[in-house]
């Protein structure tokens, strides 16, 4: 008997331990980097491809069930390379999603202007910095105006405190613009000015192409069947750009938290869901909830890792030490209490949604899930080619990885009552 208690505190404290490396600071911010080395993250993208093999292995290494659900969505607009270029200095662009379907790939160079008569003209447009990270009617409008006064193309300038080439997430309904607008950074607003001035010609360079049915996957890992209601954690995986510190974190999370569950054998039926397609239509995210989720009535709560959520934040143009102030738990009122205990350390605005969510969770909460919680945010360099590993760090992830894993650990031990 002696030598059976002996064994089972053996395995009780190597799983301990894995549990505690899994959260510590090196390991997660080795997952961001991972992540990073991945390059490009937009739907359909071999940087897609890549992430979803890479987390599915690592989920499987830990011990889960794995299955890929293919993820099909109807269109997808493919940059091979886009450039402005004015005053002899050429300067890195993106086409403004969607572009129209004829100018896919196009070569243009024509005066700038800014107002007047601007037919035929490259007409120059700035949208202010609102923090959003959708395309909404607003953003719409003021291109709309822009095309009706028949430019041969827009120049965009999307504020932002990176000042660089900003995207906003679109869905798979909306039009392609009736002109091609190309988005450049503010950095390089002098360079424009300079060929306005001057009346020299801005030439575009662009050259991409539509794809149809474009298959992606979400990754869906399993453990736990049958031990009661079920626990479903979820992070989006592709953006716009690199996303290191979008989406980095909360995949580090998310892994953590889960290698954690497998380490310390908690007795709960878990789903784990890394979703595809979030900045065009959050298709991967609809998908399972149609097809795969547990229904709200089975589901005891849903953990969403949503963007941002440890990133340094900036004051005076420097990085700081501290998080980024715009970082928000987004909860069910139901979690208010659980949220309160389990995140106590952490700095983060809460956001009690009864009527609407943020990003995916706002999928979530619209399904009917009652007990929800999750974090989102932005950072300086958000939605922006700048986007790297220098925005995080080892001190910064460890609190947040932490809180996650108390606030499961109390749910999987308090069950109902961690909601009451």
């Amino acid at each position: 008997m002696r030598l059976v208690f002996i064994a089972m505190m053996a395995v009780l404290m190597v799983g301990q331990a894995a549990a505690e490396d899994a959260l510590s600071g090196a390991r997660l911010h080795e997952d961001v980097a991972r992540y990073a080395s991945f390059g490009l993250h937009r739907f359909g993208s071999a940087g897609d491809r890549a992430t979803a093999d890479w987390i599915a292995g690592e989920l499987s290494a830990a011990g889960f069930a794995i299955s890929f659900q293919p993820v099909v969505l109807g269109r997808q607009y493919v940059v091979e390379q886009a450039s402005a270029e004015a005053g002899g200095r050429t300067i890195e662009a993106t086409p403004f999603w969607w572009p129209p379907e004829d100018r896919a790939s196009f070569q243009l160079s024509a005066p700038l202007a800014r107002d007047g008569d601007v037919a035929g003209k490259i007409l120059w447009v700035e949208l202010p910095f609102d923090r959003g990270a959708y395309l909404g009617p607003a953003h719409r409008a003021a291109i709309a105006a822009a095309a009706a006064k028949k430019p041969a193309a827009i120049l965009l300038m999307i504020g932002n405190p990176a000042d660089d080439r900003f995207a906003y997430n679109v869905t798979q309904e909306d039009a392609p613009w009736p002109v091609p607008v190309i988005v450049v950074g503010g950095s390089s607003r002098a360079t424009f000015e300079r060929a306005l001035a001057s009346g020299a010609p801005v030439s575009f360079d662009v050259k991409g192409h539509y794809e149809r049915d474009v298959a992606g996957r979400n990754v869906v890992a399993e453990t736990g069947a049958g031990r009661g209601p079920t626990i479903v954690v979820s992070t989006p995986m592709t953006g716009w750009y690199s996303c290191v510190c979008e989406r980095g974190p909360g995949i580090a999370n998310f892994l953590a938290l889960a290698r954690t569950i497998a380490a310390e054998k908690w007795p709960a039926h878990f789903v784990f869901i890394a979703t595809a397609g979030h900045e065009i239509g959050h298709g991967g995210m609809e998908l399972f909830l149609k097809h795969g989720a547990p229904a709200p009535k089975d589901t005891l709560a849903w953990i969403h890792f949503g963007s941002s959520n440890a990133c340094y934040g900036f004051a005076e143009g420097a990085r700081t030490d501290r998080p980024e102030q715009e970082r928000y738990l987004v909860l069910s009122k139901s979690a208010v209490a659980l949220t309160d205990e389990a995140f106590a350390g952490v700095e983060a605005r809460r956001l009690v949604t009864e009527k609407q969510a943020v990003g995916e969770l706002r999928d979530v909460h619209a399904a009917g899930y009652a007990n929800f919680l999750g974090m989102a945010g932005r950072h300086r360099t958000f939605h922006t080619p700048s986007d790297d590993l220098g925005a995080t760090g080892p001190e910064i992830l460890a609190p947040v990885a932490r809180a996650f894993v108390d606030a499961a650990r109390k749910i999987v031990e308090r069950g109902d009552a961690a909601f009451r």
